[in-house]
């Protein structure tokens, strides 16, 4: 069993910076995939960014150039380092991961809140 863990939410003024935490815990294979999602209020929940181990990374439209994800393999942990945040920023995010190694799994953190208000 995989528990994940986040952290680093909270509520910042538009144009300032957060950087969210998500540590994997448990014993497991080297994941496929490592992302953040959010969602806000009445709203779906969307892929923000994700790490593909060993092919590439992708953000979502709406966050490239101010949003950056990265992992550190010893600390079993996946950053998201956001930027120049906007109030549309605003939602809980949420991390995810995926395995295909010994089989198929993927696991959810519980959320952080990120609030962008002044």
């Amino acid at each position: 069993q995989v528990q994940l863990v986040e952290s680093g939410g909270g509520l910042v003024q538009p144009g300032g910076s957060l950087r969210l935490s998500c540590t994997a815990s448990g014993t497991f294979f080297s994941p496929s995939t490592m992302g953040w999602y959010r969602q806000a209020p009445g709203k779906q929940r969307e892929l923000v960014a994700r790490i593909i181990i060993g092919t590439s990374t992708t953000y979502a439209d709406s966050v490239k150039g101010r949003f950056t994800i990265s992992r550190d393999n010893a600390k079993k942990t996946v950053y998201l380092q956001m930027n120049r945040l906007q109030p549309e920023d605003t939602a809980v995010y949420y991390c995810n991961i995926d395995f295909l190694t010994p089989y198929h799994q993927n696991y959810w953190g519980k959320g952080t809140q990120v609030t962008v208000s002044s």
